[in-house]
């Protein structure tokens, strides 16, 4: 009999083309007054943004507009822009851009409401009140964070990536837009692609798959296996487009109810040390983490090479699942996704860091989902493999 699970997901999704002008009304649906709205400069500058502005103004929502935000979300953003929320008298949140603008909206949002520092609600549950509503609206493919329950901010005192997942970090509502992706460039789609999938196959096989989240997994590894190549390749195109970033918003419910495993928590080191984007860094570790997992789920990994389009007829559970492995790996090598040594990663200073990042890596929790378990010992040796 399966365990009685919780499955959460925004209130509100609104997915396809021009979604994201329905920004005003929603917050106006939510009985706003005045919104925050979380971007970067880039998606100011080249025009991404403007819509999701005229429609707040449309809805009298003159939004606070704070482009602070940079790749990776920190501390430093979450202060600047809970400064500005206080200061414009803001009562909801509209976040556009990448994962970075909505985990920092995220971010803001409960601290808006709770007291103390951020670093206190690092963990899972411990975040008391809920947030001020957010408004989500994604123009990468990859992180999901419109549909989950988790932030992840850097403490780059500490150089930490805090993880930071309640249910209290769920949008209200997410605006799923594929017009608001078409301006990413081939790298970025790579690595944000590479990322949802990574969350998608992730879901299937942690220990914490439930049902719900094994549909949403599976389409999520299916359409991302299909349409990522063609987005990538042609950008123009808003099928796949829309497909990569309808695989990618799967991913995330399914990741957000079921929980992510050892890629992940290998992963955030990288980036907190060495400062590798989050999706460059799971693509770095995907294909060697899959052949470690192979033997503790391997009917799952199976599962996934056929939704991959790997011809698996005739082969044995094992074959079928390595060869998932393998398309995996020639998927990346395919999106030319640089690997950690081209971004000057080397062995020596591997060599230093190593031991600590196994450490942080095991500290996150993530690990101690995956089908097979690894030691420290085993993710060093994981680590090197990458490298």
């Amino acid at each position: 009999m399966t365990t009685a699970r919780f499955f959460r997901e925004p209130s509100t999704i609104k997915f396809g083309l021009e979604s994201a002008v329905e920004a005003g009304p929603e917050a106006s649906r939510l009985r706003a007054s005045r919104a925050l709205l979380v971007t970067d400069e880039i998606l100011l500058n080249n025009g991404t943004v403007a819509p999701v502005i005229e429609s707040l103004k449309k809805a009298g929502l003159d939004p606070v507009v704070y482009s602070g935000v940079d790749s990776e979300p920190t501390l430093s953003h979450v202060q600047t822009g809970l400064e500005m929320l206080k200061t414009g008298k803001c009562d909801v949140l509209v976040a556009c851009g990448g994962g970075s603008s909505i985990d920092t909206a995220k971010a803001i949002s409960i601290m808006a409401t709770n007291p103390g520092t951020i670093q206190k609600y690092m963990g899972i549950g411990k975040v008391v009140k809920a947030g001020l509503p957010l408004i989500a609206i994604p123009t990468t493919a990859g992180t999901g964070s419109e549909v989950t329950m988790v932030t992840i901010i850097t403490d780059t005192d500490r150089d930490v990536k805090m993880l930071i997942g309640s249910p209290e970090l769920m949008p209200a509502v997410a605006l799923v837009d594929p017009l608001m992706t078409v301006k990413m460039p081939r790298r970025l789609t790579a690595a944000t692609g590479l990322d949802a999938l990574t969350h998608a196959i992730e879901a299937y096989v942690s220990v914490k798959s439930q049902p719900m989240s094994d549909l949403l997994a599976l389409s999520a590894v299916e359409l991302l296996g299909r349409y990522l190549p063609q987005a990538w390749s042609n950008p123009d195109n808003i099928e796949a487009r829309s497909m990569t970033l309808l695989g990618a918003m799967q991913a995330g419910i399914a990741f957000s109810n079921s929980s992510v495993a050892l890629v992940h928590g290998m992963s955030r080191p990288i980036g907190a040390y060495f400062h590798v984007a989050h999706g460059v860094s799971n693509a770095a570790l995907l294909g060697i983490v899959m052949d470690f997992s192979l033997m503790g789920a391997t009917s799952r990994y199976a599962d996934i090479a056929e939704k991959l389009g790997v011809p698996t007829a005739g082969l044995s559970e094992l074959d079928a699942a390595r060869a998932g492995a393998d398309r995996v790996k020639e998927m990346i090598q395919m999106l030319k996704v640089p690997s950690l040594s081209d971004l000057g990663v080397t062995k020596a200073n591997l060599d230093k860091l190593v031991s600590t990042m196994a450490d942080d890596a095991i500290a996150s929790g993530s690990p101690g989902n995956n089908p097979r378990k690894a030691t420290k010992e085993e993710i060093i040796q994981l680590y090197y493999d990458a490298l």
